[in-house]
């Protein structure tokens, strides 16, 4: 049987006061959260918020986050290795699946060379984060996202409860520190990814067998004892195409999820924390949020840290109290909270067969994202070494060019009272990302007295702009001036029908022109 993450993403999946005290002081955080659950307890600093939907339904997403709206993250680590693509790790173990066969084919069956001898092979040998951090930041990204832990259970910290780490083995280097320290030297807001919370069910291939000769009944090397660190010890949680198995009930593994991502978010302060799922594990989970938060506060004074999960994963999810994320899709409309599409240039894992999105693709798909009060946090895919592919550099050199030109009508910028106009609009939800849009699908953005319409097609001679014809109900301003971002301005009638615009020959930028608009 093949199975695939959109299989399991959109199956059944998608099936009031903080606390006064000293921030120094401590509480214990009584634990129930699953039947496992009857008295652990969580440690954690008291502040402002505490482990309740109540207490964090009061969070507000800070400024940083709503101006930044451009976001670029490195989905990356030892799954690159087999230039396969995402999940390798998992379905390595699963027989009928093309990463099995490859596995078979290139390194040997998974009973004799598991994923845990893939880990030494991943060095990273040309990995450059100041050079990396320099093209984000000159592409337009305000935030830097790293992965800190995908479903693999590698961890790419310098991990101090887990051995299966990046500065342990295999780069012998704490990724995540030299990634925030590339961020910071360039001003960019740094944040990690969790994917560690979905692990404890998704390797339960590993701890399994072929049914067929000539290896019938010959376990896997996740079934040896010896690796259940890496793999996990819980053999009675398939995760399955149906609801409950992206996370475990265990109780065991909530607080070692805890205590490891905690470590995370302590050692290297992120502003940002992303959880790939719901948020995990109940009141186990809102305590960390809690944390994440706090801590925000207790460094700055202000609360600065954003926490951005998914509507799914069989884990919980308060639209008020987290940025809603979501994979490889859009919102429908301009959302009255700020909120976060994850997306990938290609494939999540550099994938040698996969297709690149072009820069186009990107930039209408950013235009549409902050037309409706989201943002956009592009994985940009890596080599296994850390270097980038030429699909990869292209994209970033051709971004920095738009950005150039037209970065003032993204960054900053806040919804007007329509997100769009035009026949194109993207399916709501996760993995609904494709779109064909034409030279009449507009998007806007506000600043100041300033509205920004971005053509996310390429219009000959005329653009026209029904939203602003004579008498719309938008607007009872009339036009006072068009300019064409990086060009100047140029001419327009405002009639009954639209807002026509000349158009020059010869655009400033190959992708989405973008005319800023005033009024009188």
């Amino acid at each position: 049987m093949r199975f695939s993450k959109r299989d399991i993403l959109t199956g059944p999946f998608v099936a009031a006061v903080g606390l006064s005290s000293a921030a120094r002081a401590r509480h214990r955080v009584a634990v129930n959260t699953s039947d496992e659950i009857q008295d652990g307890h969580l440690d954690i600093p008291s502040g402002r918020f505490a482990p309740t939907v109540e207490s964090l339904k009061t969070y507000r997403t800070p400024d940083w986050f709503r101006d930044a709206k451009f976001g670029i993250w490195a989905h990356w680590g030892p799954q690159a290795v087999p230039r396969r693509g995402d999940w390798y790790a998992r379905f390595m173990y699963v027989p009928g699946h093309p990463h099995y066969d490859h596995h078979v084919k290139t390194f040997g069956h998974p009973a004799e060379f598991g994923y845990k001898d893939v880990i030494p092979l991943w060095k990273a040998e040309k990995f450059d984060p100041e050079v990396l951090m320099g093209k984000y930041a000159a592409a337009g990204a305000k935030y830097f996202v790293t992965m800190g832990v995908h479903h693999d259970n590698f961890d790419l910290w310098n991990s101090k409860y887990h051995r299966w780490n990046a500065a342990a083995m295999g780069p012998r280097q704490d990724i995540v520190g030299a990634w925030k320290a590339a961020a910071n030297r360039l001003g960019l807001r740094f944040g990690v990814s969790e994917h560690l919370g979905a692990s404890y069910c998704w390797w339960h291939p590993s701890h399994l067998y072929d049914q067929f000769w000539p290896k019938l009944g010959v376990s896997y090397d996740g079934a040896d004892p010896r690796y259940a660190d890496l793999y996990h010890d819980n053999r009675d949680e398939p995760f399955l195409n149906k609801p409950g198995t992206w996370y475990t009930r265990h109780a065991k593994f909530h607080q070692l999820w805890f205590q490891r991502i905690r470590d995370l978010v302590d050692t290297y302060q992120p502003d940002l924390l992303y959880s790939d799922g719901g948020l995990p594990f109940g009141e186990v989970g809102r305590a960390l949020v809690a944390h994440l938060y706090n801590g925000s506060i207790a460094r700055g004074g202000k609360l600065e840290a954003v926490y951005t999960c998914k509507d799914s994963g069989s884990g919980e999810f308060h639209n008020e109290a987290v940025v809603q994320d979501v994979e490889r899709g859009v919102l429908s409309g301009i959302n009255p909270l700020p909120w976060q599409t994850d997306t990938s240039n290609a494939d999540w894992f550099y994938n040698d067969s996969h297709d690149y999105k072009t820069t186009t693709e990107v930039v209408t798909m950013l235009a549409d994202i902050v037309s409706k009060n989201g943002n956009l946090l592009l994985n940009v895919v890596q080599y296994p070494d850390g270097s980038l592919p030429p699909q990869s550099e292209r994209l970033l050199a051709e971004l920095a060019a738009w950005m150039e030109v037209n970065s003032e009508a993204i960054h900053g910028t806040r919804p007007w009272k329509v997100h769009g106009e035009g026949p194109t609009e993207t399916a709501a939800g996760m993995f609904q990302e494709k779109a064909d849009y034409t030279a009449r699908d507009i998007r806007f953005t506000t600043k100041g007295d300033s509205l920004y319409a971005i053509a996310l097609g390429e219009p000959k001679n005329l653009a026209e702009i029904a939203s602003l014809a004579i008498g719309n109900p938008h607007e009872n301003r009339r036009v006072r001036q068009v300019r064409l971002l990086g060009r100047g301005s140029v001419g327009f009638r405002q009639n009954r029908h639209a807002l026509a615009i000349d158009m020059p020959e010869g655009l400033p930028t190959r992708h989405a022109s973008v005319f800023e608009i005033s009024f009188i």
